[in-house]
């Protein structure tokens, strides 16, 4: 059977480093009072001017370099974001463009920070029924525009990168030993909209800013990513103790101990990037992969979890062979 397996992963992160003490001088806030809620040491910002399309465009040039391929070998690239350049086009057409590459498809995927989870099923989807060959898959943010800087419950916890992966058709016996994406698994439930979401839109005539009832995100967050992932496990036909890594969504170091620990997995085996980029939404994962491979954590053949939660409420986990 046909898997999408990855090839190749890179990551980008702006030059400007924001550590917790410069939030001092603008919220009441310290780094003790950072660090101990959140596990948040530092995080980038974009420079003026510089956008998502620019963030993602380097991700995927990093991945592709990675991969040992030119970008004409690309079908096909989902971007995930929630903090596009314009309302249209997509940033992905953006990157096809800066990439110079001229055939093929390119389309955004918005579902906040589980955007890379969905991105990477939509890519696994098109891969299986071969609508594509080789698919750019990017998490790209800059939500350093979205804050307001007089909350210090959520300025405080978000910052601007962009991770890509680029994947490929290749030939697989069925089983759970075959490199690539085994099984996905997508959650959405409406109902919680009120709990984490961005107070303006298109339609509103306001761009707002992120708003976010942080007790009830983590109740829900490890609950859900905990199931989400099990039932990704199951799909698959494997079990947490077949697993390498969790590559979690880095939201909080709270969450992702919390849900490693409903797994049963030790944290000795998740990669945690959170303390140097914060929250990066959609880009977090890739980020995370990208960095956890450029550790010397992941290799070739490890089996990775990974999962994430954002606004929708949206959730989701990808089960894959490295």
């Amino acid at each position: 059977m046909i898997r999408a397996a990855v090839k190749g992963v890179g990551h980008y992160l702006p030059d400007r480093v924001v550590p917790n003490s410069e939030f001092e001088a603008i919220v009441e806030t310290s780094d003790e009072w950072i660090r101990s809620r959140s596990g948040i040491e530092r995080r980038h910002f974009a420079a003026e001017g510089q956008l998502t399309s620019d963030l993602a465009a380097r991700a995927a040039r990093a991945a592709l370099a990675d991969a040992g391929m030119d970008a004409d070998r690309v079908d096909a690239i989902i971007v995930a974001t929630s903090t596009p350049d314009l309302t249209f086009p997509s940033v992905a057409t953006m990157v096809q463009a800066e990439l110079g590459i001229t055939k093929g498809f390119a389309f955004d995927v918005q579902a906040v920070c589980a955007g890379f989870v969905y991105a990477l099923a939509n890519a696994n989807a098109l891969i299986a029924a071969g609508q594509a060959n080789c698919i750019l898959v990017i998490g790209a943010e800059t939500f350093s525009r979205l804050m307001n800087w007089k909350d210090r419950s959520t300025c405080v916890l978000f910052g601007d990168g962009a991770g890509a992966v680029v994947l490929e058709a290749t030939e697989g016996a069925g089983t759970p030993s075959d490199r690539g994406i085994l099984s996905t698994d997508l959650n959405s439930d409406g109902r919680y909209k009120d709990i984490l979401y961005v107070d303006g839109g298109t339609s509103t005539g306001t761009t707002g800013h992120l708003v976010m009832e942080g007790k009830e995100v983590f109740r829900h967050a490890i609950e859900k990513l905990a199931q989400t992932a099990h039932t990704a496990l199951d799909k698959a036909g494997l079990t947490p103790d077949d697993v390498d890594w969790i590559v979690p969504h880095q939201a909080n170091i709270r969450i992702i101990e919390g849900t490693a620990k409903r797994m049963q997995v030790p944290m000795d085996r998740v990669v945690v990037t959170v303390q140097d980029h914060g929250n990066t939404s959609a880009a977090s994962i890739p980020l995370a992969l990208s960095v956890g491979k450029a550790r010397g954590q992941i290799k070739p053949g490890d089996l990775i979890v990974t999962e994430a939660i954002g606004g929708g409420l949206a959730w989701g986990a990808v089960v894959l062979r490295w």
